[in-house]
């Protein structure tokens, strides 16, 4: 599948390492998984962000391959943090994790989740023919 990187020279430059927008080709399947947060099969939950993120990505990535996707195949990413202090462990993970071109993306800073310990929440597109 050919997915376009919208990325118009007519508008600022993305300000980190993503897509203003991704154009799917007609007929493509598409996976929409809801927002992960970092609970590990025991429902642990790390204390650090970057450890939160590995492993947001982590279940998002379990999903996908319910699917027969992969990271990949990820076209939008929906990030949320609880603090500024949170955005660059995120960032950290995600720019490693995703090529370029980089999916679109958003990430915003939240007042909190279900739980305390909840730093980062994160929810994926996934698109393939």
């Amino acid at each position: 599948m050919t997915l376009r990187h919208l990325l118009p020279a007519t508008i600022a430059r993305p300000l980190a390492a993503y897509s203003h927008g991704v154009e799917i080709a007609a007929g493509a399947r598409l996976v929409l998984c809801s927002g992960q947060l970092a609970i590990g099969p025991q429902g642990d939950v790390p204390e650090d962000a970057g450890a939160q993120a590995e492993r947001c990505f982590a279940n998002g990535a379990a999903i996908l391959a319910e699917a027969g996707m992969t990271l990949a195949d990820v076209v939008r990413i929906n990030a949320y943090v609880t603090d500024r202090a949170h955005m660059a462990p995120y960032m950290a993970v995600r720019d490693r994790l995703f090529a370029q071109p980089a999916p679109a993306s958003t990430l915003m800073i939240v007042t909190g989740f279900t739980r305390p310990e909840f730093k980062v929440e994160i929810e994926l597109l996934a698109a393939r023919p």
